[in-house]
């Protein structure tokens, strides 16, 4: 069966409008690869992932990081949370990080949490952190069972904007500044500190 046109153009303008080019030897496929085949018992076709449409109103999410500390959201009702999803094979990724780093370490008032969209083991991504260290926390999402409650990533960098009563202000696909941010703290009614 052939894809459909609208299909296939949808598909396009999603990786072109992502921002991120996967390397060559990676699949050009928006989906999340398979799990490893250790991870799989034999003969077993790979999972597919999950897929989540829409973004919560006030949304959840309660995770490992990768320093062996956990992230929860609800924890940090009271400031702005910038939930950022990123990939160790994404350029803009990359390019962004430091300035979120910055925001997160300068502002008393917003804070930020990396959710890894990629299959990479725990030990790799501390490797790649101790490359490229950032401030705020990092967790390494499950690609077949990402949070329920934000929608799945239409492409990498997607950064959501929480507001301090938990609730989405803002959601950004491609790569977000600290100005931008912070100016839509300010459009939301808020102040950055």
């Amino acid at each position: 069966m052939k894809p459909s046109l609208p299909l296939l153009a949808g598909v396009l303008l999603a990786i072109v409008s992502s921002g991120c080019n996967r390397p060559p030897s990676e699949p050009a496929a928006p989906a999340p690869p398979a799990a490893p085949a250790a991870e799989r018992d034999a003969g077993e076709p790979p999972q597919q992932p999950a897929v989540v449409q829409q973004t919560a109103e006030v949304p959840q999410l309660d995770l490992p990081t990768v320093d062996g500390g956990r992230y929860d959201l609800a924890a940090h009702r009271g400031k702005w949370v910038v939930v950022n999803f990123w990939a160790t094979w994404c350029a803009p990724c990359l390019k962004e990080m430091p300035e979120l780093s910055a925001l997160h370490a300068m502002r008393e008032n917003v804070e930020v949490v990396g959710l890894a969209y990629e299959d990479i083991e725990p030990a790799d991504m501390q490797a790649f952190l101790q490359q490229r260290p950032v401030a705020y926390p990092i967790a390494i999402l499950d690609t077949f069972a990402p949070p329920k409650d934000f929608a799945t990533p239409r492409g990498l960098p997607m950064s959501y904007l929480i507001a301090p009563d938990g609730k989405v202000a803002k959601q950004f696909l491609g790569p977000v500044s600290a100005s931008e941010i912070e100016q839509a703290i300010v459009a939301a009614g808020g102040k950055v500190a």
